[in-house]
């Protein structure tokens, strides 16, 4: 039955659910689901750390279960399911989900491969130190209170949060209709941005992206380009590759394997580990033999070993492009901003937590303030009555009780009623010459301290000096280094610009060791000396490629079947003089049974029109060097070999060269560039000289590069000839007669034209290296056998012939 005064309100369908849905949208991302820009903490974490911290759960006291702050947090603040509560402080005790701790978990929290935590009644946690930072000074009204669900007891709004949380431990949520995914950033980075915004309050985004490089994520991993992180910085929104932290190790027998010792944040090792082991039974991945996780306590480590004639470095690139070992992490800055979700880009956030910060300071400081002048205001009557005690006690003894004592010595003196009130709660022994003298001391710290807090509060600039101050001391106490790196994809800034220009010594061994090193790291010695160790060998390993060039040109590495590979020459890895070297596979996808016969440099000058290209069976091409420019590492065809050739020589030229060509049995060839027609780079070349039986080209020079050629044989016999002794033939002719070869001096291994002031560098095949001046060769005829360069042991040999032009 209806009541004759109820009413009954038609309401369309519609309507109620689109009010009732929005209300419910509203409560979603206010209460439950993005982060306040100003301490970057969603409510539940808020209130988990708020109840931490009024438990007495401290860094200094011991662990308590985890249940009973689960307990209190679910009773007094978030009226949600215990496990919300209990994920939410699991995610902030785990190592490999939080950048900095907030939370200090003591038991089983869970694992990268996906376990879970252990139940809360077996776990104990406390604060973290740095999560005190979060909450200093909350006892001083420095954040607004709030009453909780059944509006029995307060709970903060926010924390004080003395640095940027929202940025150095990111955040992630799912809303009704939005979502936030803000990475973790490393804290002193994020700091030194706060202080530069400070210092530069008209900054821009770049300014403040040269203190913060980039997402820095507790699990470590590879950043692959920086245009999403400067999209992200610029506009909040954003999307970065992260790739596996993986190296190649020879295990030997001709075996390798692939070492991952970080993996994208986020991700699941034992999943990925799955994935991967399903891609090879898939055979979308070939080349796999084995797959372990030998990862312990010392940190991650899958290995993967690859079959014998499979090259590590095409497993690798497969593996990133089908498996989670390179993943995307979507940036979305999306935060509460005076209550309203948002989408800010890096300036805006750090403006908003700064703006908090001296909120949180005025608060603090006001308080402090308070309470000094109202200490003040009590000392100031106990001097008075210091300095009238005997009247102050006559007063006392002549009265009936305390409110006519009161009422009397406010009358006397006219002290206030809490100055009174001191006055009659003072001890006795505040009355001997020691406690005077502590309070006059007290009255004089307590007005400085005063007149302090009221600059800071009536000039801005020294409360930012205050708060720079205050978040300086927490950057000298908890930053660390930054464990991800950030590496330019293709076709970004290069990383080039920010390394010196510097000449440099890059070396490759027989094996396939490569290495750069300063080429000053070698001091010139005299003719028929021993050298110098340099570089320590595997057994029956030795220097075969050795190139003088600087940081900032690219190398060409030319192989033995044709093809080209082009690597930045500040990316070769520096070792120390006698290091063994990096493996060449690690830098270049060559297959086991392809070997590099050349390596040039080149940089971006006018001159450099040509690549001519030489083979040991006497072919030669000439080919515009543009048509290599854009070569990769992964490789391109330099030239198309005949069965059984090899390449042995490509120069860089202007198109009017004149090529010496210098065989192994000691003859000589002279000839115009102009004589080789301009080709492609799939083309085979022509025919440079006729070869004997047997023979075969060991060097290829151009006549600008010296007015002397110096030929070297393998038992380190040298000498040099006048370039004008060899007469300019037609290509393809049989050439002249260089060098004398007995069996003192064995066959020729290499040949350089060269100037006076010019040093070279001889490498034997035991890793012995030697620098010679070439003023200190002797100049002889076309037909002799030279003289003693470097002394070989019995069963070494010269391996390889590099020039040092002189230094201007």
């Amino acid at each position: 039955m209806i009541e004759e005064n109820e009413k009954i309100v038609p309401i369309e369908i519609e309507d109620e659910m689109r009010k009732s849905y929005i209300d419910y949208a509203m409560s979603v991302i206010v209460g439950r689901a993005l982060p306040d820009v100003r301490d970057g903490l969603k409510p539940v974490h808020r209130r988990i750390l708020y109840a931490m911290n009024e438990l007495n759960m401290t860094p200094d006291k011991p662990y308590r279960k985890s249940a009973r702050l689960v307990g209190d947090v679910l009773g007094k603040y978030h009226p949600h399911g215990d496990t919300a509560v209990y994920d939410a402080m699991v995610r902030m005790a785990q190592d490999f989900s939080t950048r900095y701790l907030l939370v200090d978990g003591h038991g089983n929290f869970g694992s990268i491969d996906g376990d879970g935590a252990a139940a809360m009644r077996y776990t104990e946690a406390r604060m973290s130190k740095l999560a005190l930072e979060l909450l200093k000074d909350i006892d001083k009204e420095t954040v607004d209170f709030v009453p909780n669900f059944d509006e029995t007891l307060k709970e903060p709004s926010v924390l004080p949060s003395r640095y940027p949380n929202l940025l150095v431990n990111g955040s992630s949520g799912i809303a009704v209709g939005m979502a936030t995914s803000i990475p973790p950033h490393n804290l002193g980075e994020v700091i030194d941005a706060v202080i530069h915004l400070i210092d530069n309050p008209e900054c821009e985004i770049e300014d403040l992206m040269k203190h913060i490089k980039g997402p820095d994520f507790p699990t470590g991993a590879i950043i692959m380009g920086k245009e999403g992180i400067l999209s992200a910085y610029k506009t909040g929104r954003g999307k970065v590759k992260v790739r596996s932290n993986a190296y190649i190790e020879d295990i030997g027998k001709g075996k390798t394997q692939i070492v991952i010792t970080e993996i994208p944040y986020q991700v699941n090792k034992a999943k990925l580990i799955e994935k991967i082991a399903e891609l090879v039974k898939d055979k979308k991945v070939e080349g796999i033999s084995d797959i372990r996780d030998e990862s312990d306590r010392n940190g991650l480590r899958i290995v993967i070993e690859i079959k014998k004639d499979s090259n590590a470095n095409v497993v690798l690139n497969k593996l990133y492009k089908h498996s989670q070992l390179e993943d995307s992490f979507s940036i979305i800055m999306l935060a509460l901003v005076n209550g309203e979700p948002k989408v800010i880009n890096l300036k805006s956030m750090l403006y908003h937590y700064l703006e908090h910060q001296k909120d949180v300071i005025t608060r603090r400081t006001k308080f402090d303030l308070k309470k000094a002048e109202e200490r003040a205001h009590i000392l100031e009557g106990f001097k008075i009555a210091l300095d009238n005690i005997d009247e102050v006690i006559n007063i006392i003894k002549r009265s009936e009780n305390s409110q006519v004592a009161k009422a009397s010595l406010i009358d006397r003196f006219s002290f206030s009623e809490v100055q009174a009130q001191a006055i009659l709660d003072m001890r006795l022994h505040r009355l001997t010459g020691l406690e005077r003298e502590k309070i006059e001391e007290e009255y004089k710290n307590l007005l400085e301290k005063i007149a302090y807090l009221k600059q800071i509060l009536e000039d801005e600039s020294m409360l930012l000096s205050v708060i720079k101050d205050e978040i300086t001391a927490i950057k000298e106490k908890y930053s660390d280094n930054r464990r991800t790196q950030i590496r330019s994809s293709e076709g970004e800034i290069d990383i080039k610009d920010l390394i010196e220009d510097e000449e440099i010594a890059v070396t490759l061994t027989h094996f396939g060791y490569i290495k750069r090193l300063a080429a000053d790291t070698y001091k010139p010695q005299h003719r028929g000396g021993k050298g110098v160790c340099a570089l320590t060998t595997r057994e029956e390993d030795f220097v075969e490629h050795l190139v003088i060039t600087s940081t900032h040109s690219s190398l060409l590495f030319f192989t033995n079947k044709g093809k080209v590979y082009k690597v930045n020459a500040y990316e070769i890895p520096e070792g120390k003089r006698q290091a063994k070297g990096t493996a060449i596979i690690n830098l270049l996808p060559i297959e086991p049974n392809e070997k590099v016969t050349a390596l040039i440099s080149i940089k971006d000058s006018i001159e450099e029109k040509y690549l001519v290209l030489c083979t040991k069976n006497g072919v030669i091409k000439k080919t515009d060097l543009d048509e290599f420019r854009k070569s990769k590492r992964n490789g391109l065809i330099a030239i198309n070999l005949r069965e059984e050739d090899e390449l042995i020589g490509v120069k860089l030229t202007n198109g009017n060269e004149e090529i010496v060509l210098v065989t192994k049995y000691g003859l000589a060839i002279r000839f115009s560039e102009k004589d080789i027609r301009d080709m492609g780079r799939n083309a085979m070349g022509v025919k440079a000289l006729s070869l004997n039986d047997d023979d075969c080209v060991v060097a290829m020079e151009l006549v600008s590069e010296g007015e002397k050629l110096l030929v070297v044989s393998e038992k380190g016999y040298g000498k040099k000839t006048f370039i004008s002794e060899y007469k300019l033939q037609n290509r393809g002719g049989k050439g002249l007669k260089t060098y004398n070869i007995t069996d003192k001096t064995g066959v020729l291994i290499g040949a350089k034209l060269v100037n006076e002031d010019d040093e070279i560098m001889l490498l034997s095949a035991d890793g012995t290296l030697i620098r010679l001046k070439v003023n200190d060769i002797s100049t002889l005829g076309r037909s002799t056998s030279g003289v003693k360069l470097m002394k070989t042991q019995e069963e070494s040999y010269i391996a390889s012939i590099a020039k040092i032009a002189e230094k201007e």
